[in-house]
C-alpha cells in the first residue's frame, strides 16, 4: 500500500509520520508539506515531497491537491496520515484523494505498531 501524509507547521507532530515511514511496509510513500516542511528527512528511507501552499482557502487548495497527485497512485487505495495539519487541509486532501478517485484507510503509529483504522 501507498502511504500518504500531510506535514504541516510544527515539527512536533513530524515524529508519527517518521515513525510511520519507518515501520510501515510501504509500495510509494507521498509527503505533502509547506514550504517550511521541506526540510523534512528520514535518512535511509526515500519519499516524494509534494508543497503546497496553505494560505489558500478550502477549494482552491483541494484543487491543487487533485493536481499534484493526479496519476500518482497504483493502487485502489492508500494509508492516510493526517496527525498533522489543520481541518482545512485535512478536508482538503481527503476531498482530493476521493475525487481521483482513490480509497482512503485512514493510519497512525501505536504503541502496538502501524494501524490501519
Amino acid at each position: 500500500m501507498e502511504l500518504v501524509a500531510l506535514l504541516s507547521t510544527g515539527k512536533g507532530t513530524w515524529g508519527q509520520v517518521s515513525g510511520l515511514m519507518k515501520k510501515g511496509e510501504w509500495e510509494k510513500i507521498i509527503i505533502l508539506g509547506t514550504s517550511f516542511a521541506k526540510d523534512f528527512n528520514v535518512p535511509g528511507i526515500s519519499f516524494e515531497f509534494i508543497e503546497f501552499d496553505s494560505d489558500k482557502s478550502l477549494i482552491p487548495l483541494k484543487k491543487e491537491f487533485e493536481k499534484k497527485l493526479k496519476d500518482k497512485f497504483n493502487n485502489l487505495e492508500v494509508a492516510l496520515s493526517i496527525a498533522s495539519g489543520n481541518g482545512k487541509e485535512h478536508m482538503a486532501l481527503q476531498s482530493a484523494l476521493l475525487s481521483l478517485p482513490v480509497g482512503v484507510r485512514f493510519t497512525a503509529l501505536t504503541k502496538d505498531g502501524v494501524v490501519m483504522l
